[in-house]
């Protein structure tokens, strides 16, 4: 079995780094992750602000420099977390990592394709930080368990959606048969719109059956629906009573920034790297 290299240390202006920008535990790290929050939120409003004509009609360029100014303040804080980690590679293929890539993009993007600007809203994905701010890791430990329960319930799922699929695939070719073009079914693809919309019961009523045999037909659609809603819920409420329960830490790892380590956890969970002891350094 080979042996893992150790990793180098941290330089100590990267370390301090790391405990300002990683780490919740320290007064410094709290600050600067309430700071980041309350940006986050105010980023979001201000792409929101701009989506409506009265208000980018009057304050139009003033939006646009808060949004520049709020790329420009992500855009550098991005770049100091992959300073302040010894594998920056692996925290930019992180979940977090790719969040805040797609946090600053959109707004260089609209140099090129007006109007990707308001993918800014993908901001708002970040805000899952403040579990780790307020350390609530009883959360961070629910959040675990969800996602654990959802990924054992992916083939299950998965075969349960490929028989929706070929259901409403049916029964959209029968009613395109039954009803036709003269009751608005006018081709079987528009036929399944009506079986999906039906199946999930949302119902636009913008598309109806008009003979008796097509409401004999909708109605075992809609009946069916009431029972096919529950299934992916059954799925995964039995997964969520297998799954474990483990109280995570707010911990960051110092070299691929992983988080939700046990709280108990000496090395990280992703690269094996010796973590360090919370609110210090």
């Amino acid at each position: 079995m080979t042996r893992r290299q150790p990793q180098p240390a941290l330089t100590p202006w990267r370390h301090w780094l790391h405990t300002i920008i990683f780490e919740a535990d320290t007064p410094g790290g709290r600050a600067f992750d309430i700071l980041l929050l309350i940006s986050i939120i105010t980023s979001v409003i201000v792409v929101m602000l701009d989506s409506v004509n009265q208000i980018n009609a009057r304050y139009g360029p003033q939006l646009a420099t808060l949004e520049w100014g709020f790329t420009i303040l992500f855009t550098l804080e991005y770049l100091l977390r992959l300073v302040s980690v010894r594998q920056p590679l692996t925290y930019a293929r992180s979940f977090f990592g790719i969040v805040d890539l797609l946090a600053i993009l959109p707004t260089y993007l609209s140099l090129l394709v007006p109007g990707t600007q308001y993918l800014l809203v993908v901001r708002v994905l970040r805000l899952l930080r403040i579990f780790r701010v307020l350390k609530l890791g009883q959360y961070l430990s629910e959040s675990r368990t969800l996602g654990q329960a959802l990924l054992a319930s992916r083939r299950k799922i998965s075969v349960f959606l490929l028989t929706v699929v070929t259901l409403v695939i049916i029964v959209g070719a029968l009613m395109y048969l039954v009803e036709g073009e003269a009751s608005g079914f006018n081709d079987i693809p528009t036929s399944i719109y009506w079986a999906v919309v039906t199946l999930t019961t949302v119902g636009y009523g913008d598309i109806a059956p008009r003979t008796p045999l097509g409401k004999a037909l909708a109605v075992g659609v809609m009946l069916l629906g009431y029972g096919i809603i529950a299934v992916p819920t059954g799925i995964v409420t039995m997964e969520l009573s297998r799954a474990s329960e483990p109280v995570v830490s707010t911990q960051v790892c110092p070299v691929c920034a992983a988080e939700g380590h046990d709280t108990d956890a000496r090395y990280c969970k992703r690269c094996g790297s010796l973590l360090e002891p919370n609110g210090q350094g």
